[in-house]
């Protein structure tokens, strides 16, 4: 058996016996919720090879558009030339939770990847080609063996962009605790889309905006795309672009970017037809 093989085996063993069931999570009423995380490589095979070995997932394809499916979630690619990583930028990371945090790590160890540990023994940073940083953390009870839980801003206006992810998404303002934050508890702002944590903390002025980064930018789903960006656009928001096609996909596409550099792309129909 070859060394490709056994790592494969000890992917499948850590993450459990059931198959990771794949959707993107509800919308919220106003009809936005979580789509994908785009990531710029310099080698897309090796970028995508890290993301299933250490995460699993599964390659599907919309037309012409491959991504890896987690619960929650989709990743894309582009290829790119030496694209900086994403610390340094208003969009830090973005984070998984896993059902079986000891076996995730015994296996990242056996995989040989970059761990970053926290002060919560049951949370850690998982860095990926491009310093690409993934946050992970435990939730026994949780169903599936991994999960999308979060995107991580370095906020240099924590109230501003929690005020405007409001306003314009609908990710509802609150708190949640900070999972790092240990041996006491801190209270951690936030924007709620459905099981989604829009998550804030305070970040220097002199943060760079995500475009060209190696995590390029974050994507809502939204329902009835032309009709969405219409009351964007009534609240102010300039588009970086109006809404196209996607050429042999049942997919639409616009972007904009936030007051603070995120760029962001908004989709209707990302998901693979079943």
């Amino acid at each position: 058996m070859n060394w490709k093989s056994v790592l494969s085996l000890v992917s499948l063993a850590a993450l459990g016996a059931a198959p990771i069931l794949a959707e993107l999570y509800s919308a919220n009423p106003q009809g936005v919720g979580m789509g994908h995380m785009h990531v710029l490589t310099r080698d897309i095979e090796a970028q995508k090879k890290f993301f299933l070995d250490a995460f699993g997932g599964k390659v599907v394809k919309n037309g012409p558009i491959e991504m890896i499916e987690y619960p929650g979630v989709y990743v894309l690619f582009t290829k790119a030339d030496n694209p900086p990583g994403s610390k340094g930028s208003v969009v830090n990371h973005f984070g998984f939770t896993v059902k079986d945090m000891p076996g995730s790590i015994e296996k990242w160890k056996s995989l040989n990847l970059k761990i970053e540990p926290t002060a919560n023994p049951n949370e850690v940073f998982v860095i990926g080609p491009e310093e690409m940083r993934l946050e992970v953390y435990g939730i026994p009870e949780q169903a599936e063996p991994i999960v999308m839980n979060h995107i991580h801003w370095d906020s240099p206006d924590i109230p501003g962009m929690q005020a405007w992810y409001d306003k314009m998404f609908s990710a509802t303002a609150g708190q949640r605790d900070c999972v790092a934050c240990l041996p006491r508890k801190v209270p951690l702002e936030e924007g709620r889309l459905p099981r989604t944590s829009l998550s804030f903390s305070k970040g220097a002025p002199t943060l760079v905006g995500t475009k060209g980064r190696a995590l390029d930018h974050i994507g809502f789903e939204v329902k009835n795309l032309e009709a969405f960006i219409k009351t964007l656009e009534a609240k102010g928001v300039k588009m970086d672009s109006q809404v196209q096609k996607v050429q042999g996909a049942d997919l639409k596409i616009a972007f904009l970017t936030d007051p603070w550099g995120t760029y962001i792309e908004l989709t209707e129909g990302l998901a693979p037809k079943k």
